[in-house]
């Protein structure tokens, strides 16, 4: 069994919940992480991020390397609070088409079924719609 897994995703925590940013470079990972903390996210990891399963709940950390960093495109690396050991529950696909009405999804990380949307990272809305998702699944 995969129990620990590190991904190419920048991870915000989203009321103690962790949203994993699936893209690749360019895709819009820290563009978008930066407009959902200026929403009151609180970064986890930029551009990558450990996982670590535990029984049924998987958790995401920061590498030690990066941990509290922030690559911010045209200013620099950035210094952030963050946090660590933050349990997943939505995988926010970058590169994948966003379809008008979708079913229900999932993507599978370290052999657990996580809930996934699509969402255009540079729509204006996209941080709101990344709240919405994680609104239904807390309830």
């Amino acid at each position: 069994m995969a129990d620990r897994e590190t991904v190419h995703a920048t991870t915000v925590a989203i009321g103690g919940c962790a949203v994993l940013l699936f893209g690749p470079s360019g895709a819009g990972k820290s563009d978008l992480a930066l407009r959902l903390i200026d929403r009151g996210a609180t970064l986890v990891s930029d551009d990558y991020t450990d996982l670590v399963a535990a029984a049924d709940v998987l958790f995401a950390s920061p590498p030690p390397t990066i941990a509290g960093k922030m690559e911010v495109r045209g200013v620099g690396i950035v210094e952030l609070p963050h946090v660590a050991a933050v349990p997943v529950s939505l995988v926010v696909r970058l590169d994948a088409p966003v379809e008008r009405l979708p079913e229900p999804g999932t993507c599978t990380l370290a052999e657990r079924a996580i809930p996934a949307i699509a969402v255009n990272p540079f729509e204006a809305s996209a941080p709101i719609k990344i709240e919405l998702v994680m609104r239904r699944i807390s309830s």
